[in-house]
């Protein structure tokens, strides 16, 4: 509970305070329907489809923001796992004349499950968590424009250590632990789908895990490289600040201690308004 009022009163300073920057507040509101909900590697619905509501504010361009994110499985059977994801972030670029241009995010997130008390319990484990994150992209460090690594470093640990995502999990695993996250993406340019648009660009991502024994349930988790992901998506501008979002994703399952089904492919369906 405390987290959530600490959240709450942030968003209520962003909007009310009269904040001393250049810029205005800005932000999206953004509905996507997904096939499945793959996270990380795990198939958190049991491939049932889900939808996924979301909100962000960027703070006056001062490089802070926050988001509020849902996820809720379209079947009756995964009520109890609906959570929702809180986040506080700093962004911002360095050396941005230079081919080590860098640009790197600091994050902190707050995953509530509101139909669940924060320890969870033996049925349903899923209990609250903290995620503190670093994120680094380099945009000019390869040779070919438009191909951009990114390092993603996760720190995962659960909002009740004596939970059963903590020490009381009954698979003797953890949601307490680190994950690496690598990734690289390419926007490529193409032939326009609509006649009124020339250019349409694909947008090209692939990323591969490595789990350090993290289960976000409770799960035990080898320490291994967990999954690949390889994805396309592409925007179509609506009117009013409207954009339509189609993607395709696979995953290749390299740890069945993650995921012991198959591996999986999905597709999502977003439409977001930016103001």
């Amino acid at each position: 509970m405390k987290q959530i009022v600490l959240l709450a009163a942030i968003v209520l300073m962003a909007v009310t305070v009269p904040v001393q920057a250049q810029d205005e507040l800005h932000g999206t509101v953004e509905l996507t329907y997904q096939s499945k909900y793959v996270w990380r590697g795990f198939d958190i619905y049991d491939d049932k489809s889900a939808i996924q509501p979301s909100v962000t504010l960027d703070l006056y361009g001062t490089g802070f923001g926050i988001s509020a994110m849902g996820h809720r499985a379209n079947s009756d059977e995964f009520e109890n796992g609906e959570r929702w994801d809180y986040t506080l972030y700093y962004g911002t670029s360095l050396f941005e004349d230079e081919i080590y241009a860098t640009r790197f995010r600091l994050g902190w997130v707050y995953y509530n499950y509101p139909d669940q008390p924060k320890e969870g319990s033996v049925t349903a484990p899923n209990a609250s968590l903290h995620e503190a994150h670093a994120i680094l992209s380099c945009p000019k460090i390869l040779p070919i424009e438009g191909l951009v690594p990114t390092y993603v470093l996760v720190k995962l640990w659960p909002s009740e250590s004596d939970s059963f995502s903590g020490a009381k999990s009954p698979s003797g695993g953890t949601a307490s632990g680190f994950a690496h996250i690598f990734m690289l993406d390419y926007g490529l340019p193409i032939e326009g789908f609509l006649p009124d648009v020339p250019e349409q660009v694909l947008r090209l991502h692939s990323e591969v895990v490595y789990n350090d024994g993290v289960g976000p349930a409770g799960q035990n988790v080898d320490h291994d490289w967990s999954n690949l992901v390889f994805g396309v998506a592409t925007d179509f501008e609506l009117a009013g600040n409207v954009t339509l979002t189609p993607a395709v994703y696979h995953q290749v399952t390299m740890d069945k201690s993650v995921n012991d089904d198959k591996d999986e492919t999905w597709f999502t369906l977003g439409v977001k308004y930016a103001f």
